[in-house]
């Protein structure tokens, strides 16, 4: 596998393991009927978390080169992977269109 490949599983891992703490740490910073010193402690926490566990920061890649563009999100396959996929019938439920 490429290293492009394993550092985008590790990201997506690390996102969904903090996911909760972020969302209640977000929660708590925009709640405002909380007092003033709460939500700038739960800001303070949410800065100091690693920007690796932003869902923001995880790239759509192919599985198979490692390519950021022309990605199906729904195979994580780039566009020529999924046509050589396809075409060799790997992919279940897929067939070359005709009309």
């Amino acid at each position: 596998m490429r290293s492009r490949v394993l550092r985008d599983m590790r990201n997506r891992a690390s996102v969904a393991n903090n996911e909760l703490t972020r969302q209640a740490y977000r929660y708590i910073t925009r709640n405002e009927t909380l007092p003033a010193r709460t939500r700038h402690q739960a800001q303070l926490a949410l800065n100091a978390m690693s920007n690796e566990t932003a869902a923001v920061h995880v790239k759509n890649r192919c599985l198979e080169t490692g390519r950021a563009r022309g990605v199906f999100r729904d195979f994580r396959l780039c566009r020529f992977q999924f046509r050589l996929k396809a075409l060799n019938g790997e992919l279940p439920g897929v067939k070359k269109a005709s009309w």
